[in-house]
């Protein structure tokens, strides 16, 4: 008889990897249900220990096979990398027991009392031992909102219970301090201080939530999978470089179809909109991209964002809120709505002015070639910037391409990561992996030593979501050895870059744009957070940072794409070898700040847009699109399209961990470009600012503030002015 593979934690597979060539998808339901009845065991046992409640018998304990974890990470990673039909059924049958099963954890009253008895343990003034926890300090990572808050949080060697005395707790290192403060504020965060009504309301929210933000974003992906534009009339192709003309050959080839077929994913859609000469198919494509999910449609978000927003807002007030912006910034950074709105309008006033003037000499460009009453579009905006670009510095993206094959840009970054760090990736072919696109790595510490397992993903595909991402099918932690409970192990993560470059064609490999190797660093850098973590519980692990620090480490990596040093590691003509031509690289730096003005005040409309959201005292009732334009209006730069509309596909803020966050692109940025100033101060291939950005940050995860973190790394808090400075905006 066939064995589920989740039902055994030993999978048998090099570093104990997902066994993805024996998983089908009748084995998840049955383990995600085990694996609920499993953790409810667990916490039974906590509660029911006759003992006083300790940090290590209540907060610090874990389970010896957390299986809800194992099969939830493989489930819903896969939902996002390669779902189809049956598993997106599956995933809105089970995403409600899970949130219900959340929803019992945090509502046990008997659980949050034991929590509730640690936390005050170290927060009584008279019983508080030197090194345990300042309650004026607030220091609150978000809680998974896939998983409970609280259960499995890492592995520790507990004390005898009766060598316990919890009048006199012993003192906490930082990181058992944040611990104590997550799960603590994870309770309360959640709802397990309010009165029954309160908690079955929260009850009925969390359900809906989990559905419809689930829906939301299956919406977008098959919203996105139904259009294609179906060129039969070589003619039409006008304009367009030879790999997007290849590219879409090959899609029309793959579906048994004429021609050329476009569509919607970025390596598809990008290419299209900014060089077809084809005025009209331009904005068809426009078009149907920014109309997806808009009422009316097949696929329509509309009434899910309103539901959203307002499920939001009811939730951030049983919370004792005043909005839901307030509630995710108590654990941000940014701390207050006030201070994201400062930040986005010193950029707004700083970077608005160049903006103008880009957009201007965008237009006298289109005026130039098409003459005075040429009306500029959005749908000309990359076509005639494209063309400008190319006039001022002879470089487009096409002519880098030939540079940039995407084998030898993974050994450039893979390289990167060794000057730096001394580590090395070999591919383990013995790993499993889930789509014949994948391939795994074993990554090597400078001593030779397991690192860590790296996933790597590149190809979009109809069962993939948009975008680029870094993900994890496996957290670090240190703790006993399964095999000797005496011996302690850092038992090392399992990461995965998932991203959608452009295809290799059938005469061509894949070659990428300057922008697509920007995106692999920037994932790269996620990654790096991953890999490099450091931490004994792995709640605290990795990336569990806050989300306005989270985009450090990867916007750091995206500075390298245009230093010359690292260029000359990788970049070579795929065809003769030939290095990049010195002057084509001084191209790329001399145009490196290209409408970078507009770049930023389009990122801060993004912010203005989901802030708009989320600071409103009142539940939502207007109409998304009108809501929308006069949200943002003060950062618009082009003419707005009636019938379009961001909102319904702006998965950041309404389907993922962006709501009242968006604005953590450009935090990051001012971190990161203080950041890299250190880097260029000593050489961008430091090893010792390398090992100190690792010390101080990649490996500690969220065991301590990241501003503790980063005035440790940098010596002083970040200002705004190294940004500036880099954009030539100052």
């Amino acid at each position: 008889m066939r064995e589920n593979p989740f039902f055994n934690k030993n999978y048998h597979t090099p570093h104990n990897t997902a066994p993805f060539d024996r998983i089908l998808l009748e084995d998840y339901e049955p383990a995600i249900l085990e694996g609920i009845r499993q953790d409810d065991a667990f916490i039974q046992r906590i509660i029911d220990n006759p003992e006083p409640p300790t940090f290590d018998n209540t907060i610090a304990i874990t389970t010896p096979d957390d299986m809800l974890e194992r099969v939830t990470k493989v489930f819903f990673n896969l939902l996002s990398a390669e779902t189809n039909d049956e598993m997106d059924e599956l995933a809105q049958k089970m995403s409600p027991i899970l949130t219900e099963h959340a929803n019992n954890i945090i509502f046990n009253k008997r659980y949050f009392e034991r929590v509730k008895a640690v936390w005050d343990q170290y927060h009584q003034p008279s019983a508080r031992p030197n090194g345990t926890l300042d309650p004026s300090r607030t220091l609150n990572p978000q809680p998974s909102t896939l998983n409970p808050p609280l259960g499995p949080t890492g592995r520790l060697t507990l004390q005898e219970p009766s060598a316990l005395n919890p009048t006199s707790p012993r003192p906490l290192t930082p990181e058992e301090q944040m611990l104590l403060e997550k799960a603590y504020d994870g309770f309360i965060r959640a709802g397990a201080a309010l009165d029954e009504a309160g908690q079955t309301r929260l009850r009925e929210i969390n359900n809906q939530m989990s559905l419809l933000t689930l829906q939301f974003s299956q919406n977008r992906l098959k919203a996105t999978n139904a259009y294609q534009l179906h060129i039969t009339d070589e003619a039409d192709l006008s304009g367009l470089p030879d790999s997007a003309r290849e590219a879409a050959a090959l899609a029309a080839k793959e579906q048994g179809k004429e021609g050329w077929l476009f569509t919607l994913q970025a390596p598809s859609y990008g290419p299209f909109i900014t060089y077809a000469d084809n005025r009209e198919l331009r904005r068809q494509m426009y078009m149907a991209k920014n109309t997806i999910c808009v009422q009316g449609t097949p696929f329509d978000n509309e009434t899910l964002v309103t539901q959203i927003v307002n499920l939001r807002q009811e939730r951030a007030k049983l919370l004792g809120y005043k909005t839901f912006a307030d509630y995710v910034l108590k654990e941000r950074m940014a701390e207050t709505a006030d201070n994201v709105y400062h930040l986005l309008d010193q950029l707004l006033d700083a970077y608005m002015p160049t903006a103008h003037k880009e957009v201007q000499e965008i237009e006298d460009m289109a005026h130039r070639l098409e003459g005075e009453n040429f009306e500029l579009q959005p749908w000309d905006f990359s076509y005639y910037g494209h063309k400008l670009k190319k006039e001022r510095y002879d470089i487009d993206a096409e002519m880098l391409r030939p540079y940039l094959q995407l084998a030898r840009v993974k050994e450039g970054v893979f390289g990167l990561a060794t000057r730096l760090y001394g580590i090395t990736f070999r591919e383990n072919k013995d790993i499993p992996v889930y789509h014949p696109d994948v391939q795994a790595y074993d990554v090597l510490d400078q001593d030779g030593s397991f690192l860590a397992v790296l996933y790597t993903d590149f190809y979009p595909r109809k069962g993939k979501q948009a975008g680029a991402w870094m993900t994890s099918f496996k957290e670090q932690w240190i703790g006993p050895s399964d095999e000797d409970p005496k011996r302690m192990e850092n038992s090392r993560p399992h990461v995965s870059l998932v991203m959608n470059f452009t295809k290799p064609t059938e005469t061509k490999p894949a070659l990428l744009t300057l922008g697509e190797v920007e995106t692999f660093l920037h994932e790269f850098g996620h990654a790096l957070h991953g890999i490099f973590a450091n931490t004994r519980f792995a709640s605290l692990s990795g990336t569990s940072v806050y989300w306005d620090f989270v985009e450090l480490p990867s916007q750091l990596m995206e500075n390298f794409a245009v230093e010359p040093d690292f260029l000359n590691t990788f970049a070579a003509h795929y065809e003769t070898g030939e290095p990049i031509p010195a002057d084509l690289i001084q191209r790329i730096i001399d145009s490196r700040n290209f409408q970078v003005a507009y770049a930023c005040i389009r990122q801060v409309s993004f912010g203005l847009l989901d802030m708009a959201y989320y600071t409103l005292t009142e539940p939502f009732s207007a109409d998304v699109k009108a809501f929308e334009s006069k949200a943002w209006e003060r950062a618009q730069l082009l003419k707005e399209i009636p019938g379009t509309c961001m909102t319904v596909q702006f998965g950041h803020i309404m389907s993922g961990g962006y709501a009242a966050g968006y604005y953590s692109y450009k935090w990051a940025e001012v971190l990161d470009a203080d950041a890299f100033a250190v880097f260029k101060e000593h050489g961008i291939f430091d090893r010792e600012t390398a090992q100190r950005f690792r010390d101080c940050i990649l490996s500690r995860g969220g065991t301590e503030h990241p501003m503790t973190l980063y005035k440790r790394f940098r010596g002083s808090e970040p200002t705004i002015d190294a940004l500036l400075k880099r954009n030539g905006i100052k």
